[in-house]
């Protein structure tokens, strides 16, 4: 038997942020263009990259995938679904393989249609060690030592904020006491993806914290670029896509002008059908030139379009809209707009509409998460829709996709620092976005529509959050930013990037670029653009609209009371197979949460019912007192007097002399079984046999009720 060797496989070893970071080749997955085995601490992911042989026909654009894929027994666990294998990716996979897919993306050449596919596979986790900042590596890597065409290569890090200091790619233990978690990614030259959350971090905080993250890039990419140089294979060459550039000269000469009368508009469908009618004209006009040019038409259009756009910003300052270059769009806010739901708010900026809808639950509501991170549950959810109709499309549903899932956490993400605890609000939320009107960055339209909608909700949030974009246009060393994108801004500009936060600071960014990176001068400069924005949607619109939080919920909201109980009575409460609990919330029409630590959650539409079902469980866990008052229920009449359970499993006696104020000739005319009444506890004797009575307790309530002299 002959043993197998692997005369190619290479290990080389670095170090990022104080922990040995490994990368192998050469042993497996031999038959991807390019691949590598990723070891950071305990944290190993396998990283691939394979392309395909030949353009995929009949697309306009560049047809990468990146599958960022869990695996369950990474973290030593079967995963919880009926078939106990993992099917569909999580969305904190499908975040993380957007993480990994916007740095690399601009890289690859814009003339190339040939699918190329990226699949990290985690094999096993460390929490202190980022499965995704390995992931991410392991492309650079894949890609680097391949024989696709890539212009990396890039690295990646995790920057955060501790008493104080930046810290690189921090422990779950420093995660927890961040201020801030900024995924960053870039060449050594450039920082080309930012990924953020924070705890309202001023500007300068954030931005000295990406440079630092840079710093520890330019590491990377050179170990990279090293291991490249040793082992990596000369690029193959592909079939532009390009449009024959004297096609493109000629739609030019003839459409130019026409081009800039129908984008100079700010109405979007005016715009559309004004090209609509351009396109015919120009078909027809060179129909027996270029016979049979449909697709490549439309690139030329496609192309003449972002060269009027990029000139007008360039080199006149001007927008298709007509805005300066710092001008947000007309605004609009509205709040209460759903009679039945919890709370609502519909942000309007320039043709972007978003409609957020906030619904209140208990805890019970709660979503668990299978994945292999340290979370297990999340009570803030925040969920996006976009729709075909947003943008003037007819297709149908198929669910969310990964641009939904991506543009919720986003939202999610900014919002998340300013949602109550638990102790202070104790309910679940879910925030549903849904975007009514498309016509650029409907991701911050949706923050901004979210804090109205959480503030017409009545949740106590610690500071309202609204978002905006600012876009670039570079020509070499020349470039432009402006302030609130629409989507031909988008479309043809260099940079979407989006911020979100307070008036104290950031909560939350998204920078999307179509170049190889930025410098940190472009960021310092989106930056302020951002913050100048975000202040006057809040001074001037939101804020109007609605200044503070309402003081009380809607009244279809669930009313919360939490009370804690001794541990040891929990049994008590929930009966033997949860008899006692579910008699409880049938009776009291309300939903019951308890914790092992003996926090209990009542929820209630109904106040009253809420305050019932408290007195029944305070009833239950609390050892009777002489002189308490309880409503209880009959069970059964003797001669001698009346047995009432005056809470679940405790009974007393009242004695037929304690029925009423007078003499009573027989329990059955005060009192049948069934009957609910007050009593009040009047003696235990040594036996622990508790003495009720009827006419002591209805006398003590009464006088509590009569008017003070």
């Amino acid at each position: 038997m002959k043993f197998i060797e692997f005369p190619k496989a290479k290990n080389y070893e670095t170090t990022l942020a104080g922990r040995k970071l490994i990368i192998e080749t050469g042993k497996m997955a031999g038959l991807a263009n390019g691949s590598c085995l990723v070891r950071y601490g305990d944290t190993v992911v396998l990283v691939t990259a394979t392309a395909s042989k030949a353009p995929r026909d009949g697309i306009d654009f560049f047809p990468l995938s990146v599958d960022f894929e869990e695996r369950l027994y990474s973290v030593g666990r079967i995963p919880g679904s009926f078939m106990r294998r993992e099917g569909r990716p999580s969305e904190k996979a499908i975040l993380a393989s957007r993480l990994i897919d916007r740095p690399i993306r601009p890289l690859f050449p814009k003339d190339m249609r040939n699918d190329v596919a990226i699949a990290a596979t985690v094999l096993s986790v460390e929490n202190d060690n980022l499965p995704e900042i390995a992931a991410m590596i392991g492309a650079s890597v894949s890609l680097s030592i391949s024989d696709i065409p890539w212009g990396g290569p890039i690295g990646g890090v995790v920057v955060g904020y501790v008493d104080g200091k930046y810290v690189i790619n921090p422990t779950s233990a420093e995660r927890e006491k961040s201020q801030m978690h900024v995924t960053v990614a870039g060449t050594k030259d450039k920082i080309a993806m930012i990924e953020a959350g924070a705890d309202q971090v001023p500007e300068d905080i954030m931005l000295g914290g990406i440079l630092a993250a840079h710093e520890e890039i330019k590491k990377l990419a050179l170990f990279i670029e090293n291991i490249k140089n040793e082992i990596g294979l000369a690029k193959f060459s592909y079939v532009s896509n390009e449009v024959s550039a004297e096609m493109y000269e000629d739609v030019k000469a003839y459409a130019l002008e026409n081009v800039k009368q129908c984008l100079d508009t700010d109405d979007k469908k005016v715009r559309d059908a004004r090209l609509d009618v351009l396109m015919k004209d120009i078909k027809e006009h060179f129909a027996e030139k270029y016979p049979d040019q449909g697709k490549a038409f439309d690139d030329c259009l496609y192309k003449l379009q972002k060269y009027v756009v990029r000139r007008w910003i360039l080199d006149e300052g001007k927008r298709v809209d007509g805005r300066a270059l710092d001008e947000v769009r007309p605004l609009g806010a509205e709040v209460g707009v759903l009679p039945r739901t919890h709370g609502t708010g519909l942000f309007t900026r320039g043709q972007t509409q978003v409609l957020t809808v906030v619904t209140l639950g208990t805890m019970r509501d709660s979503q668990e998460l299978d994945t292999i991170y340290e979370e297990e549950n999340k009570r803030y959810m925040h969920h996006y829709n976009f729709p075909s109709y947003s943008v003037g499309e007819a297709k149908p549903s198929r669910g969310p996709g990964r641009r939904e899932i991506g543009h919720g956490a986003l939202a999610e993400r900014a919002l998340e620092p300013v949602i109550p605890s638990v102790e202070e609000f104790p309910y679940s939320l879910r925030l549903v976005s849904e975007v009514l009107s498309s016509n650029g960055s409907t991701s911050q339209g949706s923050v901004c529509g979210s804090t109205l909608a959480l503030m017409d909700a009545g949740v106590p949030i610690k500071a309202p959050v609204a978002g905006i974009s600012c876009g670039l246009v570079t020509e070499g060393d020349r470039y432009v930013t402006f302030t609130d994108i629409q989507g031909l801004e988008d479309f043809f500009g260099d940079m979407d990037f989006k911020v979100a936060g307070t008036k104290k600071g950031i909560t939350a960014i998204q920078m999307d670029i179509k170049i190889d990176g930025l410098t940190p001068q472009i960021i310092k400069e989106a930056f302020e653009r951002t913050r100048i924005a975000r202040l006057q949607i809040l001074d001037e619109v939101m804020l109007k609209c609605i200044a503070e939080p309402r003081a009380e919920l809607s009244e279809y909201a669930p009313k919360m009371i939490r009370i804690m109980i001794d541990p040891d009575k929990i049994r008590d409460v929930i009966g033997k197979g949860g008899s006692v609990i579910q008699k409880i919330t049938a009776d009291t029409n309300t939903k019951i949460d308890i914790e092992d630590d003996g926090s209990v959650c009542i929820a209630a539409i109904n106040q009253a019912d809420g305050e019932r079902a408290k007195k029944i469980i305070e009833a239950i866990t609390k050892d009777p007192k002489i002189g308490e008052i309880y409503e209880g229920k009959v069970t059964r009449i003797m001669t001698f007097g009346a047995f009432v359970e005056f809470a679940p499993g405790k009974e007393g006696m009242i004695h037929i002399s304690k029925l009423e104020n007078h003499r009573v000739a027989k329990v059955e005319d005060v009192l049948k079984i069934g009957d609910t009444t007050p009593v009040k506890i009047i003696e235990i004797d040594e036996k622990g046999r508790i003495n009720l009575s009827r006419k002591d307790a209805i006398n003590e309530l009464e006088e509590k009720k009569a008017p003070q002299a």
